[in-house]
């Protein structure tokens, strides 16, 4: 990506400008000061990279198999020698679909398979060179201070938290892996698409000018639910509220982050690669009109943000999950000389004509893994912790403007003191919200909510 851009110089803050007015430079500082500095990173050569995967779900089978078609081309060989879930009936499931299609590849004994809540400790301490942290994003703090703690090199999907206080542990993690040089990936793949890599550097060069406005789209339809009569048939028993959450777990806050952070991240991320920034206020509005049942949950099923950058520019932004209304995943933006679709990779200039990328290059699924391990074998590791983290946080920001109906500033919302975690994890353990007598789950409500 091109450092020159035709923004006016000064006004638009960089990565470093927000790590430097926050508390999380306090918090790595003092993270940096309990963790070994040793690392037993994959070094350039042809040894195994031995992987964990960790959180056993689709994403991270998905993962795996895309690493796999990722490693011949990045020069490497990689094995998968260890998994670890917090359901044994997933890694099962996991395990032989994978050992199916990829072979030799896998190879987890299984004194290689733990399952519990603790299972990624027993994970990272198995031998192995490089985790996969692909659980529900609440559990992503946890997983990666842990991970680079043991010194292990990451890729963990996005979100990479679900509250400020989460997105604070990873940036302190994410300081203290630079420091150990470790390879870390983040599973927002548009990055790594020839087509985006593309767009963005000619509107960085200025192919529209100073961009003035943005607009990011993931307007849908519900993704999945998994009803608890479902759940309740499968395991034979009435599963504990905990569990359930668990396994429903897309429409519980604490452990998704509501689909504002957990789909929409990809766009927004998309917006502040465009700005090469992070927004300074957050405004909007959103709720939950159509997707209502016990087994919705507390999260809503549309938001609206009003995102404003430094330079006064204004992203607006909008995610919905309603069945028969438009849809549309995509980003664009205008600019003083024209408008670009960065999604469709189209840009046209007033008065001239359409241009449009012709970059081709692979499934950018299995790009990030090919460009995560060619860094590793030159040992010039990537580390995309810190932007993974911030545009985890620009979701948050999002979420917590409409959740509260307040008008944010970015540093109020990062340093928020309120965390959505729950403070044990088992499976009887009280979750961070719970069914009323009529089984439904109290919702946030714009004016009440409090999120700073």
């Amino acid at each position: 990506m091109s450092d020159s851009t035709s923004r006016p110089s000064g006004l638009q803050p960089t990565r470093r400008d927000f790590i430097r007015n926050t508390s999380a430079i306090a918090a790595a500082g003092a993270l940096a000061g309990t963790l070994g500095m040793g690392s037993n990173a994959h070094a350039a050569g042809d040894d195994t990279i031995k992987i964990a995967l960790i959180g056993c779900g689709g994403r991270g089978s998905g993962a795996v198999k895309d690493a796999a078609n990722a490693a011949k081309d990045a020069g490497v060989k990689i094995k998968l020698v260890c998994m670890a879930d917090a359901f044994e009936d997933r890694l099962a499931s996991s395990l032989k679909t994978l050992k199916g299609e990829l072979g030799d590849v896998v190879d987890v004994a299984k004194d290689k398979q733990f399952v519990g809540f603790d299972a990624y400790k027993q994970a990272l301490d198995s031998g192995i060179d490089m985790a996969f942290l692909a659980t529900p994003p609440g559990f992503r703090p946890i997983h990666f201070e842990a991970a680079i703690n043991a010194g292990k090199n990451v890729f963990m999907e996005k979100p990479v938290a679900t509250d400020a206080a989460g997105v604070r542990k990873v940036l302190a993690a994410a300081k203290v892996a630079k420091e150990k040089n470790l390879a870390v990936g983040v599973g927002l793949q548009r990055r790594h698409e020839a087509g985006y890599i593309d767009t963005i550097k000619r509107l960085h060069d200025g192919a529209i000018g100073d961009i003035t406005s943005m607009r990011a789209y993931w307007n849908g339809s519900t993704p999945w639910c998994h009803t608890r009569e479902e759940l309740t048939k499968k395991a034979g028993r009435e599963l504990p509220e905990f569990e359930y959450q668990m396994r429903n777990w897309y429409y519980f806050t604490w452990i998704c982050g509501d689909h504002i952070v957990e789909q929409h991240i990809h766009n927004l991320d998309v917006i502040n690669w465009l700005k090469d920034g992070y927004p300074v206020m957050a405004r909007g509005m959103g709720g939950c009109q159509v997707r209502k049942g016990k087994d919705y949950g507390e999260t809503f099923d549309h938001h609206a943000v009003q995102f404003e950058y430094a330079d006064g520019s204004i992203c607006y932004s909008e995610c919905r999950h309603i069945p028969n209304t438009w849809t549309s995943v995509t980003e664009h933006c205008v600019g003083t000389k024209g408008k670009a679709d960065i999604s469709a990779h189209k840009i046209s200039v007033a008065g001239g004509e359409d241009w449009k990328s012709k970059a081709k290059g692979k499934n950018p699924y299995v790009q990030e893994h090919e460009d995560l391990f060619k860094s590793i074998v030159a040992g010039k590791p990537n580390n995309e912790a810190e932007r993974g983290a911030l545009s985890t946080m620009t979701s948050i920001f999002g979420r917590m403007a409409t959740y509260s109906g307040k008008q944010l500033k970015w540093e109020d919302a990062l340093n928020s003191s309120i965390s959505i975690m729950p403070t044990a994890f088992a499976m009887d353990a009280p979750p961070t919200v719970k069914p009323g007598p009529d089984g439904m789950y109290p919702q946030p409500l714009p004016g009440i909510t409090k999120v700073v």
